[in-house]
């Protein structure tokens, strides 16, 4: 995976892209959060591994922002020098953060994380393309919408935009065309 790390302290950064090198990852490593941000606006990054506390945009901030731009979702592992209390996991838990690691990062816990971010990611690229398919009725071109009910095209596609089509029958069409069809056989 390509991984931007965030690492303010020469050593940790250091040790840090090592040990993801090690992991097999690709990764680019920023020293604050604002260079972060305008990485993660170039995009092709899925996950992130940021140092809690960094000069100007911190973790939990940078974390925030991912969260509310929307678009592909990132995994975002916190790492803090601190132990990490009830009152800092529930911060991080509400700026979006997903796991967190106590410095210094211990490799074999970096890499079990790293292959739960994976299956994560995996999960969401699925859901959302299972998401994109829509239900059409092969005959008349009526979409089934989430509620079940069958509306033509146009008004369909004028609520929502950039979707897959799958075929089906609409009971309408099922009654007109196929009832008949089969009753001929």
């Amino acid at each position: 995976m390509r991984i931007l790390a965030l690492e303010d302290q020469s050593i940790a950064a250091i040790r840090l892209v090592a040990v993801l090198k090690s992991l097999g990852h690709e990764v680019d490593l920023v020293t604050d959060g604002a260079t972060a941000w305008e990485k993660m606006a170039a995009g092709g990054y899925r996950v992130i591994v940021s140092d809690w506390q960094m000069p100007g945009v911190d973790g939990l901030e940078l974390c925030r922002m991912i969260r509310t731009r929307g678009g592909d979702y990132v995994y975002f592992i916190l790492i803090s020098a601190q132990r990490i209390t009830r009152d800092n996991r529930q911060l991080a838990l509400e700026a979006g953060v997903d796991d967190f690691l106590v410095k210094p990062v211990d490799p074999e816990e970096l890499g079990m994380r790293l292959h739960v971010a994976e299956r994560i990611i995996g999960l969401s690229a699925r859901v959302k393309q299972l998401e994109s398919f829509i239900p059409i009725c092969s005959y008349c071109k009526k979409i089934r919408d989430d509620q079940k009910y069958w509306q033509d095209i146009e008004s369909y596609f004028s609520q929502q935009q950039g979707a897959q089509f799958s075929h089906g029958i609409c009971p309408e069409c099922y009654t007109r065309v196929v009832v008949p069809q089969l009753e001929k056989l």
